[in-house]
């Protein structure tokens, strides 16, 4: 990533700046970006480098932003190198606070883009890069505090030794007050529960004051902490409400306590400010633990990062913190041990279970040469591990790092919510005061005008709206991270609910991915130098069937040839000089570009190996069909009950591969595939699905992350199915950690289920709204019993969302 150039005035002065331009190939490029940036109202002057690929810009503050310059270079065609940068943020109640924090963060010199969380208390922003205390000034700005996001495997460490102390910490604190402000408000409400069933248990006024005090000002004072903050960023949020409610009915009875003395019995509503305080802090509390346990997932990945490993270094073990281990160590991990990072077996034989990263219940066997995850967890054998991958570069660390994106994002209704809750508060202040003034236009007594206007204020609640789809989000990205399903962004998981079609390709994904030479048929019958001059040339190329001929030809132990002149064909075969001899290896098309005849006899043999479901690959040796490799990847066991649980789901299952139509025919027969196209190139599975888009289908196309670029683009959302892969995990929208096609359909059932729960939340959320605040204008509300119903409504939501974490996926 490129560095901001800042200049001798500091970093992004308000004057000045220097940006890292991306995508320009020529002085045609520059110039046009130059003319374009003097060009543009508020900029001084503009120099565009070419080499240095920089654009270094004046500009008056007064008349655009750095984030306008960086939109017009995105507008003129070029790129822009900007960091993202995370925060974790302390003090937020709701979405109002979130709407507040992304508006300070957007007014510092230099963002970009600001995105705020208040589920999971994450600020993430684009800016230019610099201080981060610019950040964090600006969050202290709005009313809150905020520190830099750390690394995985730092924040790990962390939370298990700070993070758990603070929150119990923080729960022990609130629970003493709760118990307080019951203690102080129980008096009052068994009063009003006497008066209510005919009995006259009376309690002095003043002693009722001197209860509610401390209720109203200490315990009640986060409430006007909450709203003064709000107030000086010219908006209102929960605390808003709840403090004007609250106020109103204390201040009236404090009035009317000091006019009528005990005369006043009727009229005091100490209790209802008292009782709304209290409920509402219960159901905060109530709400934080859900809150934790929606956004569990994360922690419980962080918690499987081991703190040490045994490191074999200068022939003697050691004993080291695992953010020591170097790649290539050699790590001793003993049976039961947690993996510590990933590595390669070099030495002893066990099994992993890996069930905690990739949800796969069953242990897999490992040798010498296979992989292992860290994480997972060693099995009865005693393991010689060689270091690969260590720190953010690690699985596990891409995990978090996936999960914790997908869950900070935003859905599109997310942003209509906001819009909504950006004017919720003005809204029922408004609503409330018309409520005041209608009781007393209509003849209705100040009181009765009162007791409806505090219940319009506290019944109103801004925070179930706000919570509605962050935590629905949150949950099911977290179960699905257990089940082994990742989904690299908020908006893959919206695409994912919506797929009615799924494109397979063949091998590696219907398939087994691990072909095998079964039979080797030579017209002059020395299948040995037919096998060793394939080999040769496949030696050169990187193809699954490629890499099976040369498997084969190694555990004959043949001596490969020398290869010049070699050149792949796409979709089609190879071809070059081997020892001198031109060989061609491929399927029946680039044998008719050459001009190769193939006889009946070879043609029959190839018809009956792909009846079977094999690949049936030709060679050429010297302008001359010298015989045929039969090529098997056996369909994977689980393949037919993919397929047979899309079905289920209304998905239509597609195969596109470039093998034979009648190996083609065999693989989806087997699958139970009733739609397939066989000898495909690339740019025919992109066509095919332009023309799927063309008739409305919601496509998925499955594939390894890596071939079939061009289809994985196209498709509305590319599945990377088993590698966990960088490649993968950075450029598909799901990974898929198991070798599993079953799980195609499992990724889709939990978009399903997430999105459900999400507009089920909203629709309750505005439901209760819609509902309660009618209510309570009419008068039909208690102001205490509205607090309750607020109170109750977020953590409603919350609760509905944490049922996520119950999801589990069919597939065992």
């Amino acid at each position: 990533m490129a560095n901001i150039e800042i200049t001798e005035q500091g970093h992004i002065s308000g004057e000045r700046v220097s940006l890292p331009v991306s995508g320009m190939n020529c002085a045609g490029c520059s110039t046009r970006l130059e003319t374009a940036l003097s060009e543009f109202e508020g900029v001084d002057e503009a120099s565009v480098n070419l080499a240095l690929e920089r654009a270094d810009i004046s500009f008056d503050q007064s008349k655009t932003t750095a984030a306008d310059l960086v939109k017009l270079v995105h507008d003129t065609g070029f790129g822009v190198s900007a960091e993202t940068l995370s925060l974790d943020v302390t003090g937020m109640t709701c979405t109002n606070c979130a709407a507040r924090v992304e508006k300070s963060l957007k007014s510092v010199p230099g963002i970009l883009d600001a995105r705020v969380n208040a589920a999971t208390d994450r600020a993430d922003v684009d800016w230019l890069g610099g201080d981060t205390s610019l950040l964090t000034e600006a969050v202290k700005t709005a009313g809150y505090s905020a520190t830099p996001h750390l690394s995985a495997p730092a924040r790990q460490k962390l939370q298990q030794e700070l993070k758990a102390a603070e929150i119990a910490a923080q729960t022990r604190s609130e629970l003493i007050l709760l118990a307080i402000s019951v203690a102080l408000t129980l008096p009052m409400v068994i009063q009003m529960i006497t008066g209510m069933l005919g009995a006259h248990l009376r309690i002095p006024g003043w002693i009722e004051l001197a209860l509610a005090t401390p209720v109203q000002f200490w315990i009640g004072a986060r409430f006007y902490k909450g709203a003064w903050s709000a107030l000086k960023a010219r908006t209102g949020n929960m605390d808003t409400l709840v403090a004007m409610g609250t106020s109103a009915a204390y201040f009236y009875s404090l009035a009317m306590l000091l006019k009528l003395g005990e005369q006043a019995h009727g009229h005091l509503y100490f209790e209802a400010s008292a009782v709304i305080i209290t409920l509402i802090l219960f159901g905060k509390i109530l709400e934080a633990r859900a809150k934790r346990g929606t956004t569990a997932a994360i922690s419980e990945l962080m918690a499987l990062r081991p703190e040490t490993a045994n490191v074999l270094r200068d022939g003697s073990e050691t004993e080291l913190p695992v953010e020591e281990v170097l790649v290539d160590d050699i790590i001793i991990i003993r049976p039961g041990e947690r993996i510590p990072v990933d590595g390669k077996i070099v030495e002893g034989r066990s099994q992993a279970d890996e069930s905690l990263i990739t949800g796969e219940s069953l242990p897999v066997d490992k040798t010498a040469g296979d992989p292992v995850t860290g994480a997972s967890i060693n099995g009865t054998g005693l393991l010689h591990v060689k270091a690969t991958r260590i720190g953010e570069d690690a699985t596990l660390s891409k995990i978090i790092k996936l999960v914790e994106n997908a869950q900070s994002g935003k859905a599109p209704v997310q942003r209509l919510v906001d819009r909504v809750s950006a004017i919720f508060v003005p809204a029922i202040i408004i609503i409330a005061v018309a409520t005041f003034a209608g009781w007393l236009l209509t003849g209705g007594e100040f009181e009765s005008a009162l007791v409806a206007a505090v219940s319009v204020l506290v019944i109103a609640c801004p925070c179930a709206l706000g919570l509605a789809t962050p935590t629905a989000i949150v949950a099911g990205t977290g179960a699905a991270a257990k089940a082994g399903i990742l989904f690299r962004d908020v908006e893959a998981l919206e695409r994912a609910h919506q797929v009615d079609t799924v494109i397979f390709d063949k091998t590696g994904t219907l398939t087994q991915g691990h072909p095998a030479v079964t039979d080797i048929f030579s017209t002059g019958g020395d299948e040995e130098k037919l096998l060793r001059l394939a080999a040769s040339l496949q030696s050169a190329s990187e193809h699954p069937l490629a890499r099976a001929v040369v498997n084969h030809a190694e555990e004959k132990h043949l001596k490969l040839g020398k290869v010049r002149e070699f050149e792949s064909h796409t979709g089609k075969g190879v071809s070059g000089m081997v020892d001198g001899k031109p060989v061609i290896i491929g399927n029946r098309s680039i044998m008719k570009k050459y001009q190769i005849t193939i006889s009946k006899k070879i043609l029959a043999t190839k018809n009956t190996w792909e009846n079977k479901g094999k690949t049936a690959v030709l060679v050429a040796i010297d302008g001359t069909l010298a015989g045929l490799l039969g090529i098997s990847d056996p369909i994977r066991k689980e393949t037919a009950l993919a397929v047979k649980a899309l079905k289920q789901e209304g998905i239509t299952a597609i195969m596109l591969t470039g093998d034979s139509m009648r190996t083609a025919k065999t693989i989806a027969r087997a699958a139970g595939i009733e739609q397939f196209e066989a000898e495909t190139l690339p740019k025919d599975k992109a066509r095919f699905i332009e023309k799927l888009h063309g008739e409305g289908k919601v496509v998925a196309m499955v594939g390894d992350g890596i071939n079939d670029a061009p289809a994985l683009a196209l498709a509305d959302i590319g599945i990377a199915m088993g590698s966990g892969s960088d490649v993968a995990m950075e450029t598909a929208g799901i990974t898929l950690m198991r070798s599993n096609p079953a799980m195609v359909s499992e990724a889709i059932r939990v978009s399903r289920s997430t999105w459900r729960k999400l507009w089920q939340n909203l629709f309750w959320a505005f439901i209760y709204n819609v509902i309660g605040i009618p209510l309570a204008m009419m008068g039909l509300l208690n102001p205490a019993i509205a607090g309750a119903a607020m109170a109750m409504s977020s953590l409603s939501v919350v609760t509905s969302s944490l049922m996520l974490r119950l999801w589990k996926p069919k597939v065992t």
